[in-house]
């Protein structure tokens, strides 16, 4: 069973400062830089307008980006890959995303999800003969878990897995759906059913699309991201040999959502990438753009747009360090809660920060000669995939509501002895050993404690209010939630300031980010501390009501 994670510790009363004071960022600037300047070379012979024609990497690009490593980075040198450490990784990924991110995500999506089961839970066996040309790019692979009927549920994907009498081989059938890398892919890091009757049973295979019973389909036409490949995959008794399957029978499902963590914490760092882009081409076009006889920098507006994108920039990267960190400590660390929030704040803020730009560049930003609306077609899928904004707007107060209530049922045999428990519990202080001397992470540390202790009572009344029947108060779940994703927000950029601040105190600059988000994190604050539905939520149904009655 996984150790409590560093934010469900919080929830529980206690901040664990040892791993608050490990934040690190080791980064080898020189290797990520060069490997940075090789792909812009090659995106400089072969364009991002040149690629969206042809709607797929022209196979010379391909073979160049295997010449320079770009499917080896985070694979061991011991495999052939390039061995960057995890922060070296996401750093870049936020430096490529920047040129092309419909190009980058073929290796995003080969490393962050698709060779990463083998990586993790792939037996020495298997590393040997799939890490080798996986890192080459001889093998690109894919991650194929959603399917036509089945999204965010992935416990209850209808894909199966039925292992023959002689135990020698698993017969595959089902069907994917929006794989990413599918027609790129040698391989598929595929999930499967393997027990009718016990839903999550799940079992992680890699299937080399080679093998009899394979079908990928063709292209899907998208929105952006059009050099990436997206289609569907179908399996037909496709016989797959029980040495392809990662961990032991039932680990699928665990193996999956490990994987996971890994995927939202790429997408948080392209999201930093392109909001730092974002920020670059505001003050470059506000500089230049003349109007009522100054540059449009000067107005306050503008200035507002500018300075959110890179608070928001530096928050976001904040949070995937820190989460890299324990992720680097614990490849399978339980960094559930941490990763949901890299990604739900990283995508949604990108997002807001990809339309500023447009903003910002007038007329001219909605023009195809200019890169903006291809940055908005090809960032806009990432606030769907790796899980709905939906889903992780909910998911940390859900998972937290079921780890509390399955802790309480374990632990207390009555309801009368629960509801006692509980209500004892309500206003437990939680250990809070953070002290600073700058008057700015006082309080920013002060607002934290606060947002902690308020998602414990918001927590613990909705079990006592709503018992079973809180998984369904969804406009509550997400309150938690975004409480929670401030407090890890504010969190993140403390650790950051204590570990490079060194004796010389904290940086002016990173200081006034930080008031920034502080101020947005007490608004925000006083806008979700409802226990009970809002006025206007509750008419939220009322008129789905009376409209769905009028059809």
């Amino acid at each position: 069973m996984l150790k409590e994670g560093f934010l469900e510790r919080i929830y529980s009363c206690f901040l664990d400062e040892k791993v608050f004071n490990s934040f690190e960022t080791p980064i080898n600037v020189e290797k990520v830089r060069s490997l940075v300047e090789k792909f812009e070379e090659i995106t400089r012979e072969h364009s991002p307008q040149s690629i969206e024609e042809q709607g797929r990497i022209p196979q010379g690009m391909l073979q160049k980006m295997r010449g320079i490593g770009l499917f080896g980075i985070s694979i061991p040198e011991a495999y052939g890959g390039l061995g960057f450490n995890l922060w070296e990784y996401l750093k870049t990924i936020e430096e490529m995303v920047k040129q092309d991110i419909s190009v980058v995500l073929t290796s995003l999506a080969h490393l962050s999800i698709g060779v990463k089961g083998v990586l993790l839970f792939g037996n020495e066996q298997q590393k040997q003969k799939y890490l080798l040309p996986a890192a080459s790019g001889e093998i690109i692979f894919s991650y194929a878990l959603t399917e036509p009927k089945i999204g965010s549920d992935a416990r209850h994907i209808e894909t199966r897995a039925e292992l023959s009498e002689d135990g020698s081989h698993y017969l595959l059938n089902g069907q994917k759906t929006y794989i990413t890398n599918a027609n790129y892919a040698g391989a598929l890091t595929t999930f499967a059913q393997l027990d009718p009757k016990r839903p999550g049973y799940m079992g992680a295979f890699i299937v080399e699309t080679g093998r009899e019973g394979v079908k990928i389909g063709r292209d899907m036409p998208k929105m952006g991201l059009r050099a990436s490949s997206t289609a569907s995959i179908q399996f037909r008794d496709v016989r797959v040999p029980v040495e392809n399957l990662l961990g032991k029978p039932g680990d699928g499902f665990k193996i999956a959502m490990t994987i996971l963590n890994y995927g939202r914490l790429g997408l948080g760092a392209a999201s930093v990438g392109m909001m730092d882009q974002s920020v670059t081409d505001m003050m470059k076009r506000s500089s230049s753009r003349i109007q009522f006889g100054a540059p449009i920098k000067n107005f306050q507006l503008i200035q507002e747009k500018i300075v959110r994108a890179r608070a928001n920039s530096y928050v976001s990267s904040a949070m995937d360090d820190f989460t890299a960190g324990l992720l680097e400590k614990n490849p399978f660390a339980n960094v559930a809660i941490e990763s949901s929030h890299c990604k739900l704040f990283g995508t949604t803020r990108c997002w807001d920060s990809l339309y500023e730009a447009l903003q910002v560049a007038g007329g001219s930003g909605y023009l195809t000669t200019q890169p903006y609306e291809k940055r908005m077609r090809d960032f806009r899928v990432t606030t769907v995939f790796e899980g709905t904004t939906e889903i992780h707007s909910i998911y940390p107060a859900l998972f937290m509501v079921r780890k509390i209530t399955k802790d309480l049922q374990a632990s207390h045999n009555t309801r009368i002895s629960q509801l006692f428990f509980l209500l004892k519990n309500l206003f437990k202080r939680i250990e809070w050993p953070l002290k600073f001397e700058d008057k700015v992470m006082k309080r920013a540390s002060k607002a934290a404690k606060a947002n902690a202790g308020l998602i414990r009572r918001m927590l613990i009344l909705g079990i006592i209010i709503y018992g079973g029947k809180i998984s369904q108060k969804q406009f509550l779940l997400r309150r938690i939630s975004t409480l929670s994703v401030y407090l890890f927000g504010l969190l993140a950029v403390l650790a950051r300031l204590r570990a490079t601040g060194g004796g010389r105190g904290p940086d002016k600059g990173q200081i006034d980010l930080l008031n920034f988000f502080l101020q947005e994190a007490k608004t925000v604050k006083m806008q979700n501390l409802s226990i009970l539905d809002t006025k206007r939520e509750r008419l939220i149904e009322a008129v789905m009501k009376s409209h769905s009655g009028a059809e």
